[in-house]
């Protein structure tokens, strides 16, 4: 009997030992699946390898610029000053230089009597007042002289100016004598000086103008529309800037692309001022020592992870 009991003990010794080992067994693999369950943590690509660039102090000339024609300096309408003469002979044609004096043209001469003619001698052809360049004529042979009437138009001294077209704000900026810088034409640029600017603006259109004396007009027409810049600094002043590639635009909002510690890229407002070569003012919006995206920027999104070349 004590054997059999000794028996059966050790059977159930046995048996707990068996069941500890697979229990044992079955969580560590429970703690393994576990383990492989855990998936691992993201990591963010680069979406773009891109070169940056930071603000630099540069000195610039501080300009204004505007849009406006080339006009006469001054027009002299010639007109007949006798009537019932007939045209003999034109003598001028439009864009003909001229100098004062100049016959422009002839009037035939129907004196009947010595005195008549005496009279209508200085009558009989009209001369330029001034020297300068035909802008219109409108007498054509064999037609009758009328009184007041415009036969031709001076462009006194062959001088033009540029008429520049600014608001109130502009204007205040301006002083006579100032320099400016118009291009006409392919690419050609004119040095020409402030010679008048108005004293109000129109009420309907809010701008005024300035006149600015161009002292080399050879090859221009007048009419033509040109752009100008001013230099309203009277010297170089200091200012901070980025390459124009830098800078976007979305809408009415101008924006760079500020890269942080984590290489990520955060959109960032900025206020600009005047543009030089390839490079804008940067008014507002950005400290010194932050590092933008110098270009390639149209292809990010506010948040993406970027790699950085040197």
């Amino acid at each position: 009997m004590r054997v059999a009991i000794q028996q059966n003990s050790l059977f159930l010794k046995l048996a707990l030992s068996g069941l500890l080992l697979a229990g044992g067994a079955f969580w560590l693999a429970g703690n393994s699946k576990a383990e492989q369950a855990v998936p691992a943590p993201a990591v963010s690509r680069p979406a773009l390898t891109v070169r940056t660039t930071l603000l630099r102090d540069d000195k610039w000339t501080r300009t204004l610029t505007a849009n406006g024609s080339i006009l006469p300096w001054q027009e002299a309408i010639i007109s007949m000053q006798v009537q019932g003469l007939r045209i003999a002979e034109v003598m001028v044609s439009i864009g003909d230089h001229v100098k004062e004096g100049d016959v422009l043209l002839t009037l035939d001469n129907f004196a009947r009597s010595a005195d008549d003619a005496a009279a209508r001698a200085t009558q009989s052809r009209i001369v330029a007042p001034d020297s300068g360049v035909i802008s219109a004529a409108n007498a054509n042979v064999g037609s009758m002289s009328q009184p007041g009437v415009e036969v031709f138009r001076l462009i006194r001294k062959g001088r033009l100016e540029w008429r520049a077209e600014l608001t109130a704000e502009e204007l205040m900026l301006l002083r006579k004598g100032m320099s400016a810088d118009i291009t006409v034409g392919e690419g050609r640029v004119i040095k020409g000086t402030v010679r008048a600017i108005s004293p109000s603006v129109s009420a309907q259109t809010r701008y005024g103008y300035a006149l600015v004396s161009l002292p080399d007009s050879s090859g221009i027409i007048a009419g033509v529309y040109a752009r100008g810049t001013f230099d309203v600094s009277g010297g170089k002043r200091t200012l901070s800037s980025l390459p124009q590639s830098a800078v976007m635009q979305r809408g009415s909002t101008t924006y760079v692309l500020v890269v942080d510690a984590d290489k990520r890229v955060h959109e960032r407002p900025v206020k600009i001022g005047q543009r030089t070569g390839d490079r804008i003012e940067i008014k507002q919006g950005l400290k010194a020592n932050e590092t933008v995206v110098e270009s390639g920027g149209a292809f990010l999104t506010e948040g993406d992870v970027v790699q950085v070349v040197k």
